[in-house]
């Protein structure tokens, strides 16, 4: 028997909500037979990680995805079996009215932020009814067994693994990005907000010396990097060079590519939730730019991430990561903190493919999305 979902996203940041929304409903296509339409208010911003996709269409069909434009006033529509309002959003009052209507009622689920605190995994699961007699359910993503798990495809981290060891297979991909590093050069990829902090590490790569490619896909980060450069309108294709240091700009790639390039990198900075999870499966040590909210709530965020993360890491290894992420963080001086990581590298290395390894044990968050609804039959 079919069974329909409808996944709900309203474009909040940029990329990051119609990114990991994206990931789920095409894995839940390929992987578990379900039918899948996803509900986007702003297909601009899809069209930069789908660029085969058609910005103007109320409805298209992309890798097996029904693309559906979310406008207003909403217009009625069969309703699904499992309806999922992504990361909070409202869904519309005629959609709820219609689902309390429906002879048997839809799986109503909140998939909620990732986060690694402590009170996610007693929220996860929960109950929450509603004042129209429906009942929605809170899940989370997270990182222990208590939660809903990763976004993980089938085989991911094998193709990763398989990828990494094959060094033509890297510098073919490269080379498909326009990317030419020296031989034995360092890759770093940068992918963050806005950050004051970033020139003081960009001076810390140049101090040490050491052949290092960075390589920044488009985005918000520019502007700082640009003001460390001295000029202005850095756009895609762009390659500067600061003593040891080249700096090239890369075009907004889908998400495919951008695995590849976590994965090609010796190091990654990222942002947000989708890149964050991305980053974590490329087994690779990583910089977390998590985004800001008011009065510091971020910071219990980090906080409760980075105690799980350093956890197994020896002890100054694990205080050198910290106070990396820390400063990263808060837009502070970086150049000590980057030197301190660079006397532990090879433990950091390790830790961060062992990281990726106990992950990858647990449940992907498709895998324990579909059996949620079996076990709400």
């Amino acid at each position: 028997m079919r069974v329909d979902w409808d996944i709900f996203c309203d474009v909040v940041d940029n990329y990051g909500d119609v990114g990991v929304t994206w990931r789920l409903a095409r894995q839940l296509v390929a992987e578990h037979g379900v039918a899948v339409r996803l509900w986007i208010n702003d297909l601009a911003a899809f069209v930069r990680l789908c660029p085969e996709a058609d910005p103007q269409a109320t409805r298209q069909l992309q890798a097996g995805v029904e693309i559906r434009h979310w406008a207003a006033p909403w217009q009625p529509e069969p309703i699904a079996d499992v309806v999922i309002e992504a990361f909070a959003c409202t869904l519309p009052a005629a959609y709820v009215e219609a689902m309390r209507q429906r002879e048997t009622p839809p799986l109503w689920l909140n998939l909620d932020y990732l986060s690694a605190e402590a009170w996610v995994g007693g929220c996860h699961g929960l109950p929450s009814p509603q004042a129209n007699g429906l009942k929605k359910w809170f899940f989370f993503p997270g990182f222990d067994e208590r939660t809903g798990g990763l976004l993980r495809e089938q085989g991911l981290v094998a193709q990763r693994q398989a990828f990494q060891a094959d060094p033509a297979a890297r510098q073919a991909f490269l080379a498909s990005l326009g990317v030419q590093p020296a031989t034995g050069a360092r890759l770093i990829s940068l992918f963050a907000y806005e950050n004051s902090g970033l020139g003081s590490w960009l001076d810390a790569l140049v101090a040490e010396g050491r052949a290092t490619h960075l390589l920044v896909p488009e985005g918000r980060i520019l502007g700082d990097l640009q003001a460390w450069l001295g000029e202005h309108g850095l756009t895609a294709g762009a390659i500067r060079q600061r003593g040891v240091l080249t700096v090239q700009v890369l075009p907004f790639i889908r998400q495919e590519q951008y695995d590849r390039l976590l994965w090609s990198c010796d190091f990654n900075v990222v942002r947000g939730e989708d890149s964050f999870v991305r980053a974590q499966w490329a087994g690779r040590p990583m910089l977390w730019h998590i985004y800001q909210q008011d009065e510091g709530a971020h910071w219990p965020k980090l906080d409760a991430f980075l105690q799980l993360y350093l956890d197994g890491l020896p002890a100054p290894a694990a205080e050198a990561t910290n106070g990396l992420w820390r400063a990263w963080c808060a837009g502070e001086e970086l150049a000590s903190h980057w030197r301190q990581l660079q006397a532990h590298w090879s433990q950091v290395v390790e830790h961060a493919e062992h990281w990726c390894q106990r992950q990858a044990a647990r449940s992907d968050l498709a895998t324990a999305l579909v059996q949620f609804y079996r076990n709400s039959l």
